[in-house]
């Protein structure tokens, strides 16, 4: 697509590039959390960053490119700080209890629900969207799972398995009908009770499946 650049003013001229882009993501978080994806316009998100429209399109071409950066950038951002796993931490089942505790708590924030669905709702329409978001976030959080299972099994803390299903499956016991309630809008808000329930008993199937052979 073509596009004019607008002329910029005087703080855009003043702001680092990087600076500039993270504004632009905040402004289109906000108009895109108001109006969904497809209610969403690149002038809309332009006056909410603060920035004119041309700038816009010099850091992104296309609605469907700055979506696709936002998601990418908050689903990243979360598998990095959520699965900061240390590998010698031989007290497994301290580590998959806080995992599943803030796991939990970021998957059923309102703002995370809310991202989800509008990535359900454009990924059949912009498929690579919802490869990209699967791989930046779930498959993320998955390996690096995955991998302190690996040192786990090879203490002998863990017996031998497959422990990328052992990660997807300790995950989706965490979430257990939550995130399904929620994107479907079904029911209340999640308790913090609920959380530590979910979490605790999580913990109590995967090590009766996984723990050490008595």
């Amino acid at each position: 697509m073509a596009t004019v650049e607008a002329p910029m003013n005087g703080r855009e001229r003043t702001m680092p590039e990087t600076d500039k882009r993270r504004q632009i993501l905040n402004g289109a978080r906000a108009v895109f959390m108001a109006s969904g994806f497809d209610g969403a316009s690149m002038g809309e998100i332009a006056k909410a960053a603060g920035v004119s429209k041309g700038t816009l399109y010099v850091y992104f071409d296309s609605k469907e490119a700055l979506f696709e950066a936002l998601a990418l950038a908050e689903k990243r951002g979360l598998a990095e700080v959520l699965f900061r796993l240390d590998a010698d931490d031989p007290d497994v089942r301290g580590v998959l209890t806080r995992l599943g505790l803030s796991y939990l708590t970021e998957m059923v924030r309102p703002e995370h629900i809310t991202v989800v669905r509008m990535v359900i709702g454009a990924c059949e329409k912009f498929p690579r969207l919802g490869q990209a978001f699967f791989e930046a976030g779930p498959m993320q959080g998955t390996t690096r799972l995955a991998a302190y299972l690996d040192a786990q099994v090879a203490a002998t803390r863990l017996r031998p398995a497959d422990t990328n299903l052992a990660a997807r499956q300790f995950l989706q016991i965490c979430q257990a009908g939550l995130l399904t309630r929620l994107l479907f809008n079904a029911g209340d808000r999640v308790a913090p009770a609920e959380i530590e329930h979910n979490v605790r008993e999580a913990v109590r199937v995967f090590l009766e499946g996984y723990g050490p052979e008595s």
